[in-house]
């Protein structure tokens, strides 16, 4: 696997290649992120995974300094997987200057749930990942891997490709999960042994809220609530459980049928927050 920190060096080991498949992270990889890679890599002809702590998508109160960075055993990860090429840029490097020009979605989609709790977050995703995609396949186009897991994200990201008409296919990669169903994430390592125990009811709500979405439709006003007040009796901070319509992110009405909803929840277990969601 050749490594790349500059992005001349990258561009320099992608010259010989037409079309990347190219997996963006922040490291601190889990199983998640290698079946992106695995996903990845029948895609292209060369497969390429980034590694970039982006300051941009955090806010002043989260965790950027602390966020895990786990270097030897993510290298190692991928080099497993069959990762050709890891781009891993210094902050210097992808942003030699103050990034002043951003991308700014389409607040309709990027200000609601994650965008309302966590404001500027998709400016930030959208400005390294339009950076992102301009060093790694923006000299021949190609495909780009993202997880359901940041159902959101994915959203956001797939309007940016479509509005400013980049040569790129997004994919998306089915939420991977440990045996219990807690969604795997990076930020599961903060939770403690009994907090991991208790992640699991954030899936299961999901679920229970899809089910009773389908079966009790005459209660359809209240289940939302309900959901979020039976996590705050476990000791959850609830930001949001809420079902919406796959294609834009609204709120479900009577009128969306089983099979174009999604059940989306974000909450804080003692200081970790988590996200899930679930396709019904």
């Amino acid at each position: 696997m050749l490594i790349a920190h500059s992005i001349a060096d990258l561009r320099q080991a992608l010259a010989p290649y037409r079309r990347p498949a190219f997996v963006p992270t922040m490291g601190n990889l889990h199983e998640g992120h290698i079946a992106l890679v695995r996903q990845a890599r029948p895609l292209g002809d060369v497969t390429v995974a980034s590694i970039f702590v982006n300051r941009l998508q955090f806010l002043p109160h989260e965790d950027f300094d602390s966020y895990p960075r786990t270097w030897d055993a993510d290298c190692a990860q991928l080099q497993a997987a069959g990762c050709d090429v890891l781009f891993a840029p210094r902050e210097a490097d992808l942003y030699p200057q103050p990034q002043t020009f951003k991308v700014h979605p389409d607040p309709q989609l990027a200000d609601m749930l994650e965008g309302h709790f966590r404001p500027g977050f998709f400016v930030g995703v959208s400005t390294v990942v339009m950076k992102l995609f301009a060093c790694v396949l923006g000299q021949t186009g190609g495909t780009a891997v993202f997880g359901k897991k940041d159902y959101q994200q994915l959203m956001v990201i797939r309007h940016m490709v479509q509005q400013f008409a980049l040569p790129i296919d997004v994919v998306a990669g089915e939420t991977q999960r440990a045996a219990d169903g807690l969604a795997l994430s990076s930020r599961n390592g903060y939770l403690s042994l009994q907090e991991r125990q208790e992640a699991v009811a954030l899936s299961q709500a999901l679920g229970q809220l899809a089910q009773q979405w389908l079966s009790r439709p005459d209660a359809r006003a209240g289940l939302e609530a309900q959901a979020l007040d039976a996590l705050r009796a476990r000791n959850w901070a609830p930001d949001y459980l809420t079902v919406r319509r796959r294609a834009d992110l609204l709120p479900a009405t009577d009128a969306d049928a089983a099979g174009t909803l999604v059940a989306l929840g974000a909450a804080r277990l003692g200081t970790t927050r988590l996200i899930d969601n679930l396709e019904f």
